[in-house]
């Protein structure tokens, strides 16, 4: 696959934006984190559902578009930011009634109405609606989660906020991935990896991941506020990002395929859309999630 240098520019140009934002949103301060991935989520939902649309030539009511992306959004914040201790309740009979349960069998009887009542959408669609809690909604409330953990002290004695560290990490991580994996890809990838995604190659891919490791691990081990997590870990939480952002892409292109188009959206120019963009953090956050609450 040949280096095409325009497609290459107009990339680049639009990931440098793109690049500004997220950064002001991850490196600002926790509520600037909120509000980036609070516009990220909705514009991933509709975009999803828009392409469940296509795969089932069918409509869905904008009002139900919004009620899953917003369930979807609180669910985001209950979970994801449940450090900052968002689960309160109140006391009836001597029995603590708690708040977030209350709302979580309101919500699950709500949805049990939508499967129930609304036949004009066919159950294959409602279960790809249901299935976007997984995909979207549970990936950017682990992302959350990891961004809203609590400072620590580090080895000189000064606080680091570890979960701007980790979810900046993830970030780079995937960025690099895809740049790397795209640029060799593009100058010596010869091997077809997937029939999904044909301009995929073994050899973008694997030198993709390996350069992801390796950046990762030299940011970890260079920069200051990156050491108070030793350099296996970030060789890890690289690897994972690589191998499992690689799978999110690839499910990603398989919807479209399914869906019949080329983007997700289109608010990217080069880029396509919000899908486009995270797919790899979708797949890959929850893992990295796990590994850090497993081993970190």
């Amino acid at each position: 696959m040949a280096l095409n240098l325009q497609t290459f520019k107009t990339r680049t140009l639009t990931a440098v934006l793109f690049a500004a934002v997220m950064l002001v949103g991850l490196l600002w301060n926790l509520w600037s984190f909120v509000i980036l991935f609070t516009i990220i989520h909705f514009g991933c939902w509709l975009e999803y559902l828009k392409l469940a649309e296509k795969i089932h030539s069918t409509s869905i009511d904008i009002v139900i578009k919004y009620f899953f992306a917003v369930c979807g959004f609180t669910m985001m914040i209950v979970f994801g930011m449940q450090h900052w201790g968002l689960d309160f309740g109140f006391i009836i009979s001597g029995l603590t009634i708690s708040v977030k349960l209350l709302f979580w069998i309101f919500l699950f009887a709500c949805l049990i109405m939508f499967m129930l009542q609304n036949k004009q959408i066919p159950y294959k669609v409602k279960w790809m609606c249901f299935a976007g809690f997984v995909y979207i909604s549970l990936s950017f409330t682990a992302f959350l989660n990891l961004r809203s953990n609590d400072l620590i002290m580090s080895a000189d004695g000064s606080l680091q906020d570890i979960g701007k560290i980790i979810a900046c990490g993830i970030v780079f991580s995937i960025w690099i991935n895809d740049t790397m994996a795209y640029i060799v890809g593009s100058l010596i990838g010869k091997t077809p990896f997937s029939k999904i995604s044909p301009k995929k190659t073994w050899e973008g891919t694997g030198g993709g991941a390996i350069l992801c490791v390796v950046v990762i691990a030299m940011l970890g081990y260079i920069i200051p506020a990156a050491k108070i997590i030793p350099v296996r870990h970030w060789i890890a939480i690289a690897a994972i990002c690589a191998v499992f952002g690689t799978a999110g892409d690839l499910l990603e292109s398989k919807i479209k395929r399914m869906a019949d188009v080329k983007d997700s959206g289109s608010f990217m120019p080069g880029h396509g859309g919000f899908l486009d963009r995270f797919d790899s953090l979708l797949v890959a956050t929850p893992f990295v999630w796990l590994y850090v609450n497993l081993f970190l």
